[in-house]
Order: structure tokens, then sequence, then C-alpha cells
């Protein structure tokens, strides 16, 4: 006796490996009652739908999949939201059946109603969407918002629905400038913008370097044979009054000295090299003047630009205070470096005249933690995985690195980039002093707290502690997943992390692929994402989203790919850059189109036009 080509007993053998898969359910859920317990009443079915989950994946369900497809029933590859419930009706067609084929009377089972989902959860975390987008949308703030409402308000306008600060940058009296524009951007416009601060958790990062010189370098685009594709574009501007669109450089002038100049007046100097330059006047914006050149340029403090060609005031105008440049560390596969604990100044390695090196390049590390924490033979990278070397001598004092993989011609590395120890178990498991200083600041003002480089439910609770102690356990908590530990952890993070409503997580994939591995982070986000809708927990797809785009204008064809993966998320994260308004209406384009064709791992069967057979 068989249906559609499957024997009795395979589908009594199939009935009892539902059984033992809903049994197992139940024993785990037994065993983590205690966790089930603290969880916020809103999470509690989430919570015990994510043990089942667990309970679910513990096992190998291919071969029993493809067994229930060949049976017409559902093959469990969607059961992330509802885990017992699924079991259940699958297991109540399998008695139907087999009642069917003996003529027995089957023994069904009462599914539990779907008692939680993860629609409300999204909306009480990350507010509502854009009119016809379903997704949300989260956009990266940058120094220059705080002094730039116009932008703040464009922003929102083109779709932006919640807006990320980074306590990594700046201080509390810039995110204040930058919330108090996005508060006077919702009044004007009718809209709600959530507000997102993301702790600098224990990041490592490396330390400072010396100070080159104060020169501010100014280079037209030219192609192979020195053809020149396109001007520089520098904008002249008072403080405080960004650039009215993207430029090679900036430069402070007064007010008072920029309102003499006319649209095509030119403006003569002599740059570092005693070479004569000219900047021709293309706008006059907001007191300031967008100006182009057609030749390279070094300018330094001052160097006087005189306004055509007239070398009396108000006509000159002598450049101020300017940033130094900063000389990165180019190292090369084989090199040394010289990882500090103290806060010294970076610095190139040296070299004799000969060219043998006398001094190996150096930099310091922002947490002097690790360096009694790692071992030698560890693996290190910096720069996003831009570097990689193994750890050839550990000191108190000091890491001595050898450089296994950069480019070529040598990789370059500045301050204040990142640090991963992917084999080191470093135990930083509470909040920095940095991070309890800025909640402080910024509890008053946030709607959600996004803990970086957590690793260890021990740091969840602090901060829903501190939210605890602050009356202000309505501010939501997300978490960061950017390291090898917090995968690892992920279901214990998630359970601790449930204690409070809303919360959600971001899948931060920079640093993320760095630590497990490049190739491993196709599979892993996907993971991820999986036990993050068992949880009914929102997930936001961060990192690198549609990057050429907002710098350069123009998208490649794999990250309109990524796009449109990044939708089976609840919000996309957009880095802010020049073109950040054509990304976030690119971002919303796709994000509706394929909204209509995937919701999470379910594809939706609308009709396809191409269907008609109408192109010949």
């Amino acid at each position: 006796m068989e249906w559609n080509g499957v024997s009795l007993e395979t589908i009594q053998q199939v009935l009892a490996q539902i059984e033992m898969l809903l049994q197992e359910g139940e024993a785990i859920e037994e065993a983590h009652g205690a966790h089930i317990q603290k969880v916020h009443p809103a999470f509690k079915s989430s919570g015990k739908n994510l043990l089942h989950y667990l309970a679910f994946r513990k096992h190998d369900n291919r071969t029993l999949q493809s067994q229930l497809a060949r049976l017409g029933l559902s093959s469990l590859g969607r059961a992330e939201g509802h885990v017992e419930t699924t079991l259940l009706a699958v297991k109540n067609q399998l008695n139907l059946l087999l009642g069917h084929l003996t003529h027995k009377t089957p023994s069904l089972s009462t599914p539990n109603p779907f008692t939680a989902s993860l629609q409300p959860n999204i909306s009480a975390l990350l507010g509502e969407p854009a009119p016809g987008r379903e997704g949300r949308i989260m956009i990266t703030f940058s120094t220059d918002l705080a002094d730039d409402y116009k932008s703040v308000k464009a922003l929102m306008k083109s779709g932006m629905n919640c807006a990320r600060i980074n306590c990594a940058h700046d201080d509390s009296t810039v995110w204040q400038k930058m919330v108090d524009n996005i508060k006077l951007a919702e009044k004007e416009l009718g809209q709600s913008c959530k507000i997102l601060f993301d702790l600098m958790g224990p990041k490592l990062r490396t330390g400072p370097m010396k100070e080159g010189p104060k020169v501010v370098a100014i280079h037209p685009k030219i192609n192979e044979v020195g053809e020149i594709l396109s001007v520089a574009k520098v904008w002249l501007g008072p403080k405080g009054v960004p650039a009215p669109e993207p430029v090679d450089a900036s430069l402070r002038v007064s007010k008072k000295w920029a309102k003499n100049a006319q649209i095509g007046d030119t403006i003569s100097f002599r740059d570092t090299r005693k070479r004569k330059r000219i900047f021709t006047v293309s706008q006059k914006v907001d007191g300031g003047l967008l100006v182009v050149s057609s030749k390279s340029a070094y300018v330094t403090v001052g160097t006087q630009l005189h306004l055509s060609g007239k070398k009396e005031d108000p006509f000159t105008y002598t450049l101020g205070e300017l940033p130094a440049m900063v000389i990165p560390l180019q190292l090369k596969t084989g090199q040394e470096v010289v990882l500090h604990r103290k806060r010294i100044l970076g610095e190139p390695a040296r070299y004799d005249i000969d060219g043998n090196q006398v001094a190996p390049a150096h930099i310091s590390c922002t947490l002097p933690e690790v360096f009694t924490r790692v071992k030698v033979g560890e693996s290190i990278w910096f720069d996003d995985g831009e570097i990689e070397g193994v750890i050839e001598e550990v000191d108190k004092d000091f890491l001595r690195v050898k450089i296994t993989s950069a480019d070529e011609v040598g990789s370059k590395l500045r301050p204040d980039k990142g640090i991963n120890l992917p084999d080191s178990d470093l135990h930083l498991h509470k909040l920095t002093a940095k991070d309890r200083e800025d909640l402080a600041s910024i509890i008053p003002f946030a709607d959600i707290i996004n803990l970086s480089f957590v690793s260890h439910p021990e740091m969840v609770e602090e901060l829903q502690q501190v939210l605890h102690e602050n009356l202000a356990t309505h501010v939501a908590i997300m978490l960061k997943i950017e390291t090898k530990a917090a995968f690892d952890n992920l279901p214990h993070l998630l359970l601790t992390l449930m204690r409070q409503h809303p919360a959600g997580i971001m899948i931060a994939r920079g640093d993320l692929a760095v630590e497990l591995g490049w190739q491993r982070l196709a599979e892993v986000q996907e993971e991820i994402l999986w036990i993050a809708e068992a949880a009914h927990l929102p997930v936001v797809w961060a990192t690198q989203v549609l990057e050429k785009l907002t710098k350069k204008g123009r998208p490649s064809r794999a990250e309109i790919t990524d796009a449109a993966m990044a939708q089976r998320a609840d919000c996309v994260m957009l880095n802010k850059g020049p073109y950040i308004l054509k990304s976030i209406a690119m971002l919303d384009d796709i994000m509706k189109r394929m909204q209509e064709h995937q919701y999470k791992k379910t594809s939706l069967l609308r009709m396809l036009h191409v269907s008609a057979m109408n192109g010949v």
C-alpha cells in the first residue's frame, strides 16, 4: 500500500520523525523554562518558538523534507515563524493520510493559534514604513549633518525611516544638533524618524599617527594618458556651511571676502611648489564659492588667494588653519608592524640610505586589554580585513605582527581603522567607560540603542540595567552581530535581549566577514535571518549596501543583487555619501519591486508580465 509512490511504512516513519521533533521542542522548552520566565510578555510565545526552532534545526531534515514534498505536504522550509504549529499541521495531514490508507479514524491534534508574529515587533522598533514600501531604510549620519538641516530634511523626504548616529565619532554637542535637525524635519514634513545611537563598544582600532604637513591636495580626474576627464571642484565656504554638491576639496574662507566674487571670476595663487594656479568661480551659494581647476595644486596655511588677480584688500584672502595630512603605514606581505599598548603616535617604517629597514612601522591600539589576552600564532586583521597578519611576539607593552596578506604594492593602514582578532578570546563582556559616559548623554533622545561588539549575555543585561536605572526601559535595544563570539552565542544573546520590548538585531557584515571568513559570510547571514525570524525579532541588514552608488554615483551590478537580497531583512542601512539621495531612491525602488516577489524565505507568485509571451 502506498501514496504517490511512498510506501505506508515510509509514511509511518515520516510521522514518527515529526512526532520526535515535536517532543524535542517540548523538551527544550521545559529545559529552558527559566529563560522563558524572564522574557518580556510581548516575547513569551516568541521565546518558546525560538527554542522549538533550535530543537528542530539540531537535525539534518533534508531527507524528511524530500519525503514530505513527495506526499504533497509542507516541506517545513518556511517554518521559522511558527514551528510547533507547522509541525502539528503536518502531523495532522499525515494522520489523515494514514487513516485514508488504513481505513482507520485518525487521531488529530489541535494546533496552537498564531499568538505572536513579527510585524507588530517591526513597527514597535522601527516605526511605520514609507507609503508603498514594507521595509525601512536607515541612514548613518556624518558629522556635517549636525550643521546641515537642508540635507537632513532631504534625507527624510526621500524615504529615510531611521537615523543612525555613531557614538564612535563626534561628541554629545554634535549629536544634539543632529537630533534637533531630525526633530525639526519631522515637524515640518509631518513624518516620523526613529533615532538610533550606536555605542562604540569594545572596538579595537588603530591609534593616532604623527601628523604630516598641513596641506590640501587638489587634483582633476585624468585618464591613463593624462587627459582631463573632469575638472577638480573646490568649495570655498564660511565655517559650518557645507558644499552644495560633492567636491574634491573644501577650504574655509570668510563670507566677507567671498561676496566680492562673481560667477566667471578667477582666483589666482601660488601653491606649495611655487606654481601659479587659477580657480574659476562657477557658483555663488550660501555665502561661499564653488570653484573649478583644471590643474593639480597643493595649498597650505598662509596660501594667499587673489580674487581677479588683485593683490590688495579686500580681494586677497590668506588661508588659515588646515587639517594635517595623514601619512599612512605602507605594509607589504612579509614585513613586520609593532602594535603598542601605550598611545604612541604611529610612524611608517624607517630606512637607512642604502634602503635597509632600521625600524619597523608601528602604531598603537585603542584597547590595552588585548595585550594580556592574545597568543603567539593567532591571526590579526586590520581595516575590515584588507591587511592580514599573524602575531609573532606578545609582550605586556607591544605585539609584534608579521603581515601575511596585503596588496602587492603595499596596503595603507591609517588611524582609527578596525582591528580584528578572530582566534582570540578577549573576554570583553562589559560596557566600556566611554559607552557608560555616552549613555548618560543619549538616553533622553534615543529611540534605539545599538550595542556594538556584543559577545556575551552579561553585556546585554548590563545595558538593560542601565536603562532600568534611568527609567528608560521604553528605549529599545538592538544587538550588532559582528563577531564570531556573538554568532556562536546568538540563541543566548537573543533570549536575554527579549527580556525587553521592543528589540532587534543588526547584521554588521563588515566585521562579521573578517571574524568568520569571507567564504562563510553568505551562509552565516542567512542563518542569522532564520534564527531572528524564529524569535520574531526585526533585522537590520548593514554594511556597504549600494556603497559604490553612494560614493561614486553609479552602482556595481553585484551591489544591486545585494540590495535585492537585503529586502528579506526588515530594514536596510546605507552609509552617508555624496550621492546618498540617489542611493535612497534606488533602494526604495528595489525594495518595492522585490516585496512583490519575496517575503523572507517565501517566494510570492504574483503574475509575471513575461508570461503573456508578447515579446515576438
